[in-house]
């Protein structure tokens, strides 16, 4: 777009659009804060999905520092949505018990854009009635994941990934592999040079959205306890399911498997 010298910050961000879209169903005085979270949520959503993309498209083309500077800002981002959740904690049981009819059948595992998010990290095998009525997550599904995208990162870096792995299905899960993580315990054998950077880049974007889930997790127990969730969804009994699965289990494998540096050697320091 040209610039132009009519164009004012308002209108340039939309400001009459996007402050309109705050329409809280009750005249519960906390409604507002819940929806103006959760609007937040869906555009950081959107922006992890963007970096996503070009963090895979760099990692294929073998670019190093690239990729590390789009991992480590999809990272920042899920600390910021982390630390949405103190605001958000700010409520109270029975500030939201105030308008909690008014959710409907509404419910957070209803994002489209989050389910995306854990399509593009890996995870497969959603419900057919998801898939259906999702074109996005069909495609993502079909895609290969970003874990995929990092194997080829390795093997351009000059690393022997196993062509099984290369060229395998990527709409099926993976699955942990023995051979891959030994291609990974030598590319942390040179914990300086900038393929283990880029790994440990990645275990920083799981370790977030671990740490979103945990934090979302208790969020829920604070709020509604063991109540069914909105849209009758099992609430933290289903958050506490999907606590401590990582969506690049061979990165976090490897740690158990890595050997104390022989006499010589620099120790390794953590990242």
């Amino acid at each position: 777009m040209a610039d132009s010298p009519t164009m004012t910050y308002g209108g340039y961000l939309r400001l009459d659009r996007l402050l309109s879209c705050q329409e809280p169903e009750t005249d519960a005085h906390d409604e507002l804060l819940f929806v103006i979270i959760h609007q937040v949520y869906e555009l950081w959503f959107k922006q992890i999905l963007h970096e996503s993309a070009l963090l895979q498209r760099r990692l294929e083309a073998g670019g190093s520092a690239g990729a590390l500077h789009t991992a480590r800002r999809i990272a920042k981002i899920l600390k910021t949505v982390v630390g949405q959740l103190d605001v958000l904690e700010t409520m109270t049981p029975r500030q939201f018990a105030a308008f909690r009819h008014a959710l409907g059948t509404s419910s957070g595992f209803q994002s489209d854009q989050f389910r995306e998010i854990e399509a593009v990290l890996g995870r497969r095998g959603f419900p057919a009635s998801v898939l259906r009525g999702d074109e996005r997550l069909r495609d993502a599904v079909s895609r290969p994941s970003m874990f995929d995208s990092l194997l080829r990162y390795l093997a351009v870096q000059g690393h022997p990934v196993p062509r099984e792995a290369l060229e395998r299905d990527p709409s099926l899960p993976w699955e942990p592999d023995e051979a891959v993580q030994r291609v990974l315990l030598a590319v942390y054998a040179d914990e300086n040079g900038p393929a283990a950077e880029v790994c440990e880049a990645l275990v920083d974007v799981d370790e977030g959205v671990q740490e979103w889930r945990y934090r979302h997790l208790k969020m829920v127990e604070r709020t509604i306890g063991a109540k069914i969730g909105t849209g009758g969804s099992a609430g933290a009994d289903y958050l506490r399911s999907t606590l401590f699965a990582p969506a690049f289990p061979d990165l976090w494998e490897v740690r158990s498997q890595t050997e104390q540096p022989t006499a010589g050697e620099e120790p390794v320091h953590g990242g």
